[in-house]
């Protein structure tokens, strides 16, 4: 009885013992892990609960089983035409194989680390490949819009058809075939192949944001100004026109206006001497004698004192005198 007293008590002391060593841990969540012994995979586990596990002898080494997020620098690339632009782009990926995953990369900083050599040199690539139209649009829809300035304040329709047609622009981009994103699809393709050795799948690739480069950006801008330039030189142009068609019209109401009043003045002023006439007629049949005196003598004051040379007094001009 004795000996089985104390049988008992060993046997429960080495379990206590093995339990304290902790043979059992719990897998979350979103989580996978594989266990090693003496740096030899013995299992893996990729669904939550309560698992086993020897103690001591093995180590349990977690990896996250939900979308993680890839994030690269922005890359300065040449394009097929060598025009450069700066390309930055996100990935999401996950382990799809956790055991190739341990053996290839072993951790999650790592498999970051080969993210970034295989997305970067793939995306470096399709980029040189294709023209810079491909990476920038994703569609041919530009070419089935037409711009047209905006000329409501225009007094006319005449005008603003005028106006419209000489700002309008019909600027036709090539076609493009790929697209931006046909390039994200072709950059996962090929990515995908890559990451695959190392337990990794990825989920997409977005081509996040394409900036062009100083010199690209320069040559754009240059090219706005020309064609607002352009459309400023239609707008002055239009505006000389309707100077010239104003100062036109202008002049010919002034010409007008001077032709009427003109016109009226000498109606007015043949009215005068008509009725001027008439009354020196009146008067001078009233008293033709006192007529003739005042007459005279209204001459005298307006002409003799402006008469230069010396005129004799035997003159029928100077009888009052």
């Amino acid at each position: 009885m004795k000996k089985l007293i104390t049988a008992a008590v060993i046997i429960v002391a080495l379990l206590v013992l093995f339990v304290i060593l902790g043979p059992f841990y719990v897998l979350s969540e979103g989580e996978q892990c594989i266990v090693t012994r003496f740096g030899k995979i013995v299992d893996t586990q990729t669904e939550a609960g309560l698992k086993f596990k020897m103690p001591v002898t093995d180590n349990v080494v977690r990896y996250p089983k939900k979308l993680l997020s890839w994030d690269g620098d922005a890359q300065r690339i040449p394009t097929k035409e060598n025009q450069f632009i700066w390309v930055d782009a996100t990935a999401r990926w996950y382990i799809s194989d956790v055991k190739k995953f341990y053996e290839t990369v072993s951790t999650i900083e790592s498999g970051r680390g080969r993210l970034n050599d295989v997305i970067d040199s793939t995306i470096r690539t399709v980029i040189s490949e294709n023209y810079l139209s491909e990476a920038v649009r994703s569609s041919n829809r530009i070419n089935d819009i037409r711009f047209e300035e905006d000329v409501s304040s225009v007094d006319s329709v005449e005008d603003a058809e005028t106006l419209r047609s000489l700002t309008k622009t019909n600027t036709t981009q090539e076609k493009i075939s790929i697209g931006r994103n046909g390039l994200s699809d072709k950059i996962l393709e090929i990515a995908s192949g890559f990451t695959e050795t190392y337990g990794i799948t990825l989920e997409d690739i977005i081509i996040r944001q394409i900036r062009y480069s100083d010199d690209l950006t320069e040559s754009v801008y240059t090219r706005m100004i020309k064609e607002r330039n352009q459309i400023a030189e239609a707008y002055r142009s239009y505006g000389r026109g309707q100077l010239a068609q104003w100062q036109g019209k202008t002049e010919n109401d002034r010409k007008n206006i001077i032709s009427q009043a003109y016109r009226e003045a000498e109606k007015i002023k043949g009215e005068a001497d008509a009725e001027a006439s008439r009354i020196y007629a009146e008067a001078y049949q009233k008293n033709p004698e006192f007529f003739a005196f005042w007459r005279s003598l209204e001459s005298y004051k307006e002409k003799l004192n402006k008469i230069d040379w010396v005129m004799s007094t035997d003159s029928k001009y100077f009888d009052y005198l």
